[in-house]
């Protein structure tokens, strides 16, 4: 479409449909007669429907954001996850901010996503399978340095466990016994 006929289409559309005062052949009253009410008596009946509907509770948002993370961070213990090596054999970190996360994945695919968007694909990537409750309880805290896990880094499905009390031990957590 060249720039004049859009311009034209344009112009056309908003003129049918802002500036129509009336529908072409249509009779005084059409709304009554077409379509069996009008508009008043079709809110005055949907407000006496909603008023004998029962009241659905308020939705605390706070709370049920604070339990889809507990179920997240409970689905993660429960899992087996991929934590690539580095080249000393320990687990692969990298430092985002002020803290280290250790990079740990659901599956082949996600690390795969890792490697493609760090542009690394053609590197091997070793790791071992760790499941998710021994990498908070064991591992982190025993690292000389706060860490937290960023799960499927480069996913849509991604997510992080930062040291905190709550999610590593006490004695590991920065809001805890550990000091950054």
């Amino acid at each position: 479409m060249s720039e004049e006929q859009n311009r034209s289409y344009t112009s056309a559309s908003c003129r049918i449909t802002f500036g129509c005062k009336g529908l072409r052949g249509a009779r005084p009253g059409w709304l009554v007669e077409g379509f069996g009410v009008g508009f008043d008596e079709e809110w005055g009946a949907l407000r006496a429907r909603a008023a004998t509907q029962p009241v659905a509770p308020a939705v605390d948002a706070y709370e049920v954001a604070r339990l889809a993370a507990l179920q997240r961070l409970a689905e993660f213990r429960d899992g087996i996850v991929l934590v690539p090596s580095d080249e000393h054999g320990g687990p692969w970190t990298t430092r985002l901010g002020d803290l280290d996360w250790l990079c740990a994945f659901s599956d082949e695919e996600a690390l795969y996503r890792f490697a493609v968007a760090r542009g690394e694909v053609d590197r091997e990537w070793p790791y071992r399978r760790i499941s998710g409750a021994r990498l908070l309880d064991e591992i982190l805290p025993a690292l000389d340095f706060p860490c937290g896990v960023a799960l499927n880094a480069a996913g849509p499905d991604g997510a992080v466990f930062p040291p905190v009390r709550g999610i590593v031990p006490d004695a590991a957590a920065l809001d805890g016994g550990r000091a950054a």
